[in-house]
């Protein structure tokens, strides 16, 4: 498995954010939807990764920086074809790993808080992410649960 610090111009990785959007869109009410699509990915304050095996895109991430010492992940996801290979936990890592070499204090995501979105919470957890409140410009949402992690 490669990262790779990704353009977003490949047409499969177009593919895979829509499978991404898709599949939050089929769990979450439109409100809740906090996923970004292809444009948004490409703001200069985030940095987004791809995962290969070979020539198939496995997964993608992106690492958000919301100040000099807070990050926030984004975009998470496995693609379809390739679950249960650890690539979101290869993704995590390197974005933890980015993290600290950026010097962040703290690492924070939202996710759902539907069903689907278990096994997500279940591997943030695995990483140490404790349960939080609503952080940056989010609010508090019934759809959505927060996680963090202290970094140093």
């Amino acid at each position: 498995m490669e990262i790779k610090k990704d353009d977003l111009t490949r047409a499969e990785v177009a593919e895979l954010i829509k499978e991404h959007l898709q599949g939050v869109t089929l769990s979450s009410p439109p409100e809740s939807i906090h996923a970004l699509n292809l444009e948004e990915l490409r703001r200069p304050n985030i940095t987004f990764w791809t995962v290969w095996e070979g020539t198939d895109l496995t997964g993608m991430g992106a690492l958000k920086e919301i100040s000099c010492s807070h990050g926030e992940i984004k975009s998470m996801r496995t693609s379809s074809s390739h679950l249960r290979k650890g690539v979101a936990r290869r993704m995590l890592h390197h974005i933890l790993e980015e993290a600290l070499k950026r010097g962040y204090n703290q690492l924070s995501l939202e996710t759902g808080s539907m069903d689907s979105f278990e096994p997500a919470r279940k591997l943030y957890e695995t990483f140490g992410f404790k349960y939080c409140g609503p952080f940056a410009d989010y609010k508090e949402d019934p759809n959505s649960v927060f996680m963090t992690k202290e970094l140093r």
